[in-house]
């Protein structure tokens, strides 16, 4: 194992990276190396953990959380980090704040972030608004920490926003490595983001947005697949195409699922709302009108039940690569039979790779470590060494 750790140890060497002191919010934001350096911090941090070992970064020092939309794993994942690292966990309850009362998005930042080490926000739910809450929130922080009022600077960390969910993508990432053996093999691979009938609206962007502007990065053949009228940010598919173009990859859109399982070795189904929904909910949601949003629900609804053949089934998965494509899900999955009567993919595919998705999901607490790592250390690759070499185990 020790060598394990010192193999990973040199891979991070290697890597040029410049985290210190700046917020993670959309992953093409940053570098390959960079992107690098967060599987490679992450895996460590993963190994470490399984092998007994203490992780503990911080001697003191806050993680702060806002979750403006509802969440179990990267709630939980969050919070795990922080606690594995050494930070101590307060959550901020909006409506328990004096946001209630009008305290603006600066005031907020600051007075949270005297002792804070690091900020995580997930903001989802209103196109157009989350990825500017989170600039404006990390604008804020910089602004106190440049005229004295904090000592030390924050940094935000993008838990979802409405155009990234960057630690669900680096996770899907580690799957994809530690799966295929390494990024080099992820090359001519494979997979199909696409869209999957729900019995439900209102999903955000982000997801598959996250998934073709990440692994874009790293020479795969995306095939992004949506009924018509269900088309992601213009902006976020031309970054993936241009991405795609630098790595040595290719991308496509079609507009039938049979097409994008052709051949892939790795599959996505996942349901979002239409982008121009998304688009007319976030008016709807911010005039409070609650009218409108009901006949919105009832319109998008309707239109969903014209694709109940968007399923990942069996049928579709003997499409793909010798008919053993991975399947991958950020969950929870609307299972048919089981938490829907039709949904996403069918039971006893979801039953085949259901391990497969938990460990897929077990990758994010490492990532959001890794972040929180990569982040506040302003010589990572000297901390990870003193973090390896004065170990004592966790027990």
């Amino acid at each position: 194992m020790q060598q394990v750790f010192q193999t990973q140890f040199n891979t991070l060497s290697s890597l040029k990276t410049n985290m210190f002191n700046k917020d993670f919010l959309l992953t093409w934001d940053r570098s390959e190396d960079e992107l690098k350096a967060v599987l490679t911090v992450a895996q460590l941090l993963k190994d470490m953990h399984k092998a007994g070992k203490s992780i503990r970064t911080f001697d003191t020092g806050l993680a702060i959380s806002i979750f403006r939309d509802n969440s179990t794993r990267t709630r939980f994942s969050y919070a795990s980090a922080a606690n594995a690292l050494g930070l101590g966990l307060s959550e901020l309850d909006e409506e328990k704040s004096q946001i209630a009362h009008g305290e603006t998005v600066r005031e907020t930042a600051n007075m949270i972030s005297f002792l804070a080490e690091v900020i995580g926000i997930r903001d989802d739910m209103f196109l157009g608004e989350g990825h500017t809450y989170m600039r404006e929130f990390g604008s804020a922080i910089q602004e106190g920490f440049e005229n004295g009022i904090l000592h030390q600077r924050p940094t935000v960390v993008n838990l979802q926003c409405d155009i990234d969910h960057p630690t669900q993508a680096l996770a899907d990432l580690m799957q994809l490595k530690n799966t295929f053996g390494s990024l080099e093999n992820l090359r001519g691979k494979k997979i199909a983001m696409t869209w999957a009938y729900s019995p439900s609206y209102g999903k955000p962007l982000s997801v598959p947005q996250g998934v073709i502007g990440l692994m874009s990065r790293f020479g795969m053949d995306v095939s992004l697949s949506y009924p018509e009228g269900y088309g992601l940010i213009p902006d976020v598919i031309e970054q993936a195409k241009k991405q795609s173009a630098q790595s040595g990859g290719k991308f496509e859109i079609v507009n039938s699922m049979d097409a994008a399982f052709s051949n892939a070795e790795i599959v996505y189904p996942k349901s979002w709302a239409p982008f121009n929904v998304m688009q007319r909910r976030t008016v709807l949601l911010n005039s409070n009108d609650k009218p409108g949003l009901k006949d919105l629900e009832k319109e998008c609804l309707a239109n969903n039940a014209k694709f109940k053949n968007w399923e990942c089934d069996e049928k579709k998965m003997k499409l793909t690569k010798k008919g053993e494509a991975l399947y991958m899900h950020c969950l929870p999955a609307d299972i048919s039979g089981v938490s829907c009567a039709e949904g996403e993919v069918a039971k006893d595919v979801f039953e085949k790779y259901r391990l497969a998705t938990y460990a897929e999901a077990g990758y994010k607490p490492f990532v959001i470590a890794a972040l929180m790592f990569l982040t506040r250390m302003e010589n990572p690759t000297e901390k990870m060494k003193q973090l390896l070499e004065n170990n004592s185990g966790r027990r």
